[in-house]
């Protein structure tokens, strides 16, 4: 049966998500509902014991999409732009100072096209480049010139505080605005571990967002989501699991993270 209308026999199955439906309006339907793209994911976890001829061949072509698409980055003119190479140190030594590892990727990159982060040499401070994602909602914002002075909790002040958000954004938000702000936990994922152990560092939306990054690893920009602790979501923060020590990173960053590879996908 079809799982989205309940009603027809399934006649397709979505290649990311795995859901049978059986039109073309029922697949439509639950790409919105889900936030589906119906891409398969090359680099979603397989056990050893499913894993197949098939899967090593998907696993060979990504390899050399990788390869063409750092190869293609390499040859960009802006690459080799020293305005471009200074600007980049720049950014990378000021985080560093602030005890935040900061990490860029190759020209032609989605996330390196996006990034907007600056750093004003007059107030010495950054001004940051910075996605909202709301899972409960399925809602996603992007912020530019974020300072790093900015506390979390006013920064989400324009999308869950019930007064001061925009009313369109309150409606499309109001899983959010109206729960209690306890309720509301803010996420970061932590970069450069292996695909099947993501896990999140929860921050403290009463401090600043520089007190929040320092001693992280941020591929490019910070990500955050918002959830909410009533619902049931799949993010496992760090130090909630018994089966593994409070550690930062169990990478010694010699691999690409999933964030990395899921960029190289967009590229």
């Amino acid at each position: 049966r079809c799982e989205t209308c309940s009603e027809e026999e399934a006649k397709y199955r979505c290649p990311r998500c795995m859901k049978y439906s059986c039109s073309l309006l029922c697949v439509k339907k639950h790409k919105l509902a889900l936030s589906c793209n119906g891409v398969r994911d090359k680099t979603a976890f397989v056990s050893v014991n499913e894993f197949t001829d098939l899967n090593l061949l998907s696993d060979y072509r990504f390899l050399e999409d990788v390869g063409r698409t750092a190869d293609a980055a390499a040859r960009h003119p802006t690459v080799h732009s020293p305005a471009a190479k200074k600007l980049l140190y720049c950014l990378r030594n000021k985080a560093r100072r602030c005890n935040i590892d900061l990490r860029t990727l190759p020209v032609g990159f989605t996330k390196r096209r996006e990034n907007s982060t600056t750093f004003n040499f007059t107030e010495k401070k950054f001004y940051w480049h910075l996605k909202l994602v709301f899972p409960h909602c399925h809602a996603e914002y992007t912020l530019k010139g974020v300072p790093d002075d900015k506390t979390l909790a006013d920064i989400l002040k324009p999308y869950i505080d019930p007064v001061e958000s925009d009313p369109v954004v309150c409606q499309r938000l109001k899983i959010y605005t109206g729960s209690p702000r306890s309720d509301v936990q803010i996420l970061m994922k932590i970069e450069n571990r292996k695909q099947n152990s993501i896990r999140y560092n929860e921050l403290d939306a009463s401090r600043s967002l520089l007190d929040n990054l320092k001693g992280k690893i941020i591929i490019e920009y910070p990500t955050f989501f918002v959830v909410l602790k009533t619902l049931k979501n799949d993010m496992v923060i760090l130090g909630q699991d018994a089966s593994e020590p409070a550690e930062n990173s169990d990478s010694d960053g010699s691999s690409l993270s999933s964030m990395e590879e899921g960029e190289i996908r967009d590229s």
